[in-house]
Formats: structure tokens, sequence, C-alpha cells
């Protein structure tokens, strides 16, 4: 394609404070290519200069470049060690007291079923969830809390009657007392300072798409960010191979804990 895709990086750095130097550079401007060609812009120069313009091209771009693949239950027998292990031992621990950060959270499928589930060990309105990601848009989506029937398809049955009301044929309302757990917030993991004190971090299926660099740096943090023993839990398309030289211990896979 025509013109610069350095210079396009920095356009966008300047537009969204997204650095696309984090990505894996070909499937990244492959992805940004296709979107161009979609809109039909002979290149990145002038595709820059009408998102600039466009706030639905705008809006367009950047879901299209985070990414949101996301559910209720993603792979519901991770949930089960949550329910089982992780979380009898936090409240154990740390009461209504426990911090719980959803990194990356998309459309709000995930720091959803972390109050649905914490809610059987605690009352929800004792429940806080810090929920973030980069892009406005899916944050919106949360907040909103309307769902397609197929994202709910592996939520046990006793959260869909309790948490969720029917809209039409195949819409689920989530209902106020699930959503006043859960603090949405723009964040972006490779630029913004993470939230501290925390005994739980969930971050999933998203620094897959990162270089081995930003990976590396962004775990360093959620090291940070964990109290001692805190743990930090991953998607089923990641393991984190070099976890003890950053400091942490692993009894099972996509958990890891933060040496005591």
């Amino acid at each position: 394609m025509a013109n610069d895709y350095e210079g396009f990086k920095k356009n966008v750095y300047a537009l969204t404070s997204i650095d696309l130097n984090s990505y894996k550079e070909r499937q990244m401007k492959r992805r940004i290519d296709t979107l161009i060609a979609k809109n039909k812009y002979p290149g990145y120069d002038e595709y820059i200069a009408a998102i600039k313009k466009d706030k639905a091209l705008f809006e367009e771009f950047v879901n299209y470049l985070t990414i949101n693949v996301s559910e209720f239950y993603r792979n519901p027998e991770q949930w089960k060690i949550l329910e089982s292990d992780v979380f009898p031992e936090l409240v154990k621990k740390y009461g209504s007291g426990v911090r719980i950060w959803s990194a990356a959270c998309s459309t709000g499928d995930e720091p959803y079923s972390l109050a649905m589930l914490l809610s059987k060990f605690m009352p929800l309105n004792k429940i806080k969830i810090i929920a973030t990601d980069i892009d406005e848009q899916v944050l919106d989506k949360a907040r909103m809390g309307l769902y397609r029937g197929q994202s709910l398809n592996a939520l046990p049955d006793e959260f869909k009657t309790k948490y969720f009301t029917k809209v039409g044929d195949n819409s689920f309302q989530i209902k106020d007392e699930v959503k006043k757990c859960v603090e949405f917030k723009k964040h972006n993991l490779l630029k913004d300072p993470y939230p501290t004190r925390l005994n739980l971090i969930v971050c999933r299926n998203v620094v897959i798409y990162f270089t081995e660099e930003a990976k590396d740096g962004i775990y360093r943090k959620f090291y940070d960010s964990l109290v001692p023993g805190g743990t930090l839990f991953v998607g089923s398309t990641e393991q984190i191979v070099n976890y003890r030289d950053l400091g942490f211990t692993s009894s099972r896979s996509f958990f890891y804990k933060k040496n005591e």
C-alpha cells in the first residue's frame, strides 16, 4: 500500500495513545490494510485524515484495532478453579476487602462474570471490581450491559435466571445490582499507571497480540500491582514461560501466584 506505515503509527499514537509498535507488525498491518481497503482509501495518509474528521470512522477503526472477542464464563473449567480454590482463599484472607482488576475487559462479560461468581461468597453490595479497556466504544457497551444470547452460552443457568432479564427474542439485560459492582475505566496497558494493592488480576487473551518485549513489561507491572500472595489469571491461549523469573509460582495452568 502507498504511503508510510511508520508515519501512520506515529499519527495513530498522537490520536489515540495506542502504540502500534508494541503489536506484532505483520499481523496488525494486515488488519489495518484490510480495513483501509474496505473503506476505499488509497493509503495511510488519506485514511488517517479521514478518521480525524469522521467520528463513526474513528470509532470503527478503534473497535477494529482492539480485537474484541468476549463471552461470559469463557473456558468454564477455569472458572471452576476460581470457584473452588481462588475465591474461597481470597475471601477467607481479605473478606469484603478483596481487590480485583479485570484488565482489557472488552464488553464487560468477564468482570460481570467475576461479580456473579463472587456473589456466591459475599453480598453483591460488598463487591467492587475495577474493569478497564483501551476502547471507549466497548466500555460503553459494557456499561449498557445488553448482550446477545450466544454470549451467555457457557454461563451457569443459576446466574442467567437470577441476574438477567430477557429483552426481545435473543437479548439479555444484566441487572443493575450486578452493574453496580463494576467500575469501568479507560486504560492503556502499554502506557497508563496500573492499579495497586490488588488480590486478583484477570487479563485473558489479549497479550497474545503483543511483542515478547511488551508482554514481559506487562507481566512485570502486573506483579508489582499484586499484593504478596495475589493471583494473576491469564487466558487459555497464554502461558507465562518465565513466570519463575518474574517472581510467580504456578500450581495449575493459567493461574500464577506472586510469592509471599
